[in-house]
């Protein structure tokens, strides 16, 4: 059982190449691409595309003008363009064109439902970043237009690509090295809660504040809210569970074959970093409830993490061992002494895409995952078939981690009906399935 990480580079390769190479060999097609949201995560996902396809880059929207023209120059370098893509500040103007065969959206949480929503109806197959929808309405509003235009969605949840993932739950989990599974536990011990408490200032020219804000509430304006800024408020997402939780959940739902949980638990709050504007929690509990299995999360923005190799991880517990899983690493450890441990490595391309290295912000370990994504999307494009992350499994595991926190503001339990679209025996709490929307933007209708 023990794996070396040459053995493991070559079986993982195998398996997770085959199909993304068999289907890039065999289509021809030039696709069309726009770009909504030009920040950090939204310009990664574009570039890790034009790596991995032959895409046409026809638009680009962002209501900063400095990160459009940044943005721009990157996809005129990576693609030898003299012509840049066109651009624009409102994302209506952009899918109005129709010009377009795919949008890949990487704005803040609260734009992900309308936008999503829009592309599908302008008729493109989508790539949408997690989490899907900052309320439960809008992610079943997002299912209910992918089906009813036929279009593909795949959602950012691209620990379900990533090599070394793929490689644990085929040799771990499907080959039941666990045993009987009862409880995984999921964690986030980064120091990520932006909490300071800068001045209230003029919005700069280049910025369009209104624009960005669109339907959430319209806060006065303290700097430029991109990348970490805008995550320390409830106004615009989840908090840590809607950002960190979701892509572990997923992962767990994804290892195990889990739906919809039968009840949701949390609290917390901020208990040590209070002295900021942030108003998401520091310290976190939530428990998914699958009645003889147990998923639960915590996550702490201060202190140290209980395991120092698996600051944000799962760990799936089986009556015959434990598998440690994280986006960097991945362990099996047997309980029978007589039985070997298992390692698992990171996958990395920097030999392969040596332009990974140089380019700012990128998450090296995470490209080779997000490529992997990326075809895995245009073949569910070309076959008109579900992509592995499909926009209904991304609802779930948004949506459970939204209704942690319904639980945690209520303090009580919450068990979710998704065919009634109501919390169970709950009205109170069926009433915070659905976010107040600034005018004159309109909640979407499933």
């Amino acid at each position: 059982m023990n794996m070396n990480r040459r053995t493991f580079l070559q079986t993982a390769a195998g398996l997770t190449l085959a199909t993304p190479i068999i289907f890039a060999q065999s289509s021809a097609k030039k696709y069309r691409v726009a770009l909504i949201g030009c920040g950090w995560y939204g310009t990664s996902d574009l570039l890790r595309l034009i790596q991995v396809a032959p895409v046409e880059v026809v638009g680009l929207c962002d209501p900063d003008k400095k990160l459009l023209a940044t943005t721009s120059e990157l996809v005129c370098q990576r693609q030898k363009l003299s012509k840049v893509p066109l651009t624009y500040n409102d994302y209506r103007e952009l899918l109005d064109k129709k010009n377009f065969d795919l949008v890949l959206i990487g704005t803040p949480d609260h734009w992900h439902a309308l936008q999503m929503i829009a592309a599908v109806d302008a008729g493109a197959d989508v790539y949408v970043q997690k989490p899907i929808s900052v309320d439960v309405i809008e992610g079943e509003a997002m299912v209910a237009a992918a089906r009813k235009r036929g279009r593909v969605v795949q959602v950012g949840t691209q620990r379900k690509s990533t090599p070394h993932l793929i490689e644990v739950k085929q040799k771990v989990i499907e080959a039941g090295l666990l045993g009987k599974i009862a409880q995984v536990d999921m964690c986030c011990y980064y120091h990520m809660r932006a909490n300071g408490n800068p001045p209230v200032e003029p919005v700069p020219n280049f910025f369009d504040y209104e624009m960005w804000t669109g339907p959430a509430p319209l806060r006065p304006f303290d700097g430029l809210p991109h990348k970490r800024w805008w995550r320390t408020f409830m106004e615009y997402g989840n908090g840590i569970v809607g950002d960190m939780c979701v892509h572990m959940f997923d992962t767990a739902r994804w290892m195990l074959g889990l739906g919809w949980p039968r009840r949701i638990t949390s609290s917390g709050g901020i208990f040590v970093q209070k002295e900021g504007k942030s108003n998401i929690t520091d310290t976190q509990t939530a428990v998914f409830d699958y009645d003889d299995l147990l998923v639960t999360w915590q996550h702490r923005t201060w202190g140290a993490p209980s395991d120092p190799d698996y600051p944000w991880a799962l760990f799936i517990h089986g009556e015959k061992g434990v598998l440690k899983a994280s986006t960097m690493r991945a362990d099996f450890i047997p309980y029978d002494k007589k039985a070997s441990p298992v390692h698992f490595d990171c996958f990395y391309e920097r030999e392969k895409y040596p332009e990974d290295v140089t380019e700012k912000g990128i998450e090296l370990n995470a490209a080779p995952a997000t490529r992997r994504h990326m075809l895995d999307f245009l073949a569910a494009v070309e076959k008109r078939s579900r992509p592995v992350a499909d926009i209904e499994e991304g609802h779930i595991s948004t949506a459970s981690c939204i209704l942690a926190n319904v639980a945690m503001q209520l303090g009580r339990p919450l068990a979710y009906d998704p065919k009634k679209r109501e919390v169970t025996g709950d009205t109170e709490a069926t009433r915070l399935l659905r976010r107040q929307y600034r005018t004159p933007w309109k909640h979407p209708e499933v």
